[in-house]
């Protein structure tokens, strides 16, 4: 892997373990859960752990794939944990959290590549806490294209899947995914998603991409039925991940906002250390005030 270039001063975010952090992170241990946010290694686990909340990250915490942007561990999978919903459900109840956001591994070894696990949580969470929000960030359910529509129907605010990059760089970044195919994967969510569920991708920038593939990109979007975007930073979460080629300012996130809004995407939050969950609930209801 080549070198990054040197990280501009508004980069620099501190990781602090907090009092709150700290238990934040005892309770996730606790009840046997694991997090986006640990196995990631975001750069907003401070923000979000100090204020009790966190993403859940269900169906183990080993990748089938082995995304060269991602810190996520590649390995053999593990049998899914049946009460996961209901811990996630423990959790929230105890951390006084009304809207949680819940992604996964990719699970290539399923029949059904999760799509059952996801109705399950989605259920059991519904089961305990009736008026909870739920976003749903889910893989591309490779080759199993009806697990779509059975998550996509499923009593949840927001479905989400994220393109990640331009389609130019798929083969590089995303290991496995075909970026066609995950336009096809957001469209029939369009289709099949329960009414009131809201449509959301995310992206990274700094990858090696350019303006006219970030505006085809959020075309693609638009055109599939898309109504939220999150744009962040690439941030090398490891030596074994693909390098940073460049870092936007924050003005520059102001104009890839206004590009993608221009598109006639509905709520778009871009700046440096976006990530897919940040400021979930906070969007969701922005765009619902916007329908």
């Amino acid at each position: 892997m080549s070198a990054n270039p040197p990280r501009p001063s508004w980069l620099r975010k501190e990781v602090k373990l907090s009092s709150a952090v700290l238990k934040t992170k005892k309770k996730v241990a606790s009840l046997g859960l694991t997090t986006v946010c640990e196995s990631a290694r975001c750069p907003n686990i401070s923000e979000c752990f100090s204020s009790g909340n966190a993403t859940f990250m269900i169906l183990g915490n080993s990748c089938t794939r082995n995304c060269s942007f991602c810190a996520v561990e590649h390995g053999p999978p593990v049998n899914p944990d049946v009460d996961e919903g209901s811990k996630i459900a423990a959790f929230m109840s105890e951390q006084n959290i009304h809207f949680a956001v819940i992604t996964s591994v990719t699970r290539d070894d399923l029949p059904d590549r999760g799509a059952a696990h996801f109705a399950r949580v989605v259920e059991d969470i519904k089961g305990k806490l009736p008026g909870a929000g739920i976003e749903l960030l889910v893989p591309d359910f490779k080759g199993c294209f009806n697990s779509v529509g059975r998550v996509a129907s499923l009593s949840i605010e927001v479905f989400a899947h994220n393109l990640e990059t331009v389609e130019r760089l798929y083969s590089e970044v995303r290991y496995g995914a075909d970026y066609r195919y995950s336009l096809k994967v957001l469209a029939e969510a369009a289709e099949t998603r329960r009414k009131g569920t809201l449509l959301k991708s995310g992206i990274m920038v700094g990858l090696g991409e350019n303006l006219p593939e970030l505006d085809q990109l959020f075309t693609d979007l638009v055109h599939v039925g898309v109504e939220i975007l999150t744009i962040g930073q690439y941030l090398q979460p490891s030596r074994n991940n693909l390098p940073v080629k460049r870092y936007y300012s924050p003005g520059e996130f102001r104009q890839l906002q206004n590009r993608a809004l221009n598109h006639g995407l509905k709520q778009v939050i871009a700046a440096p250390y976006v990530r897919s969950s940040y400021l979930a609930e906070q969007n969701y209801q922005l765009c619902l005030a916007k329908n």
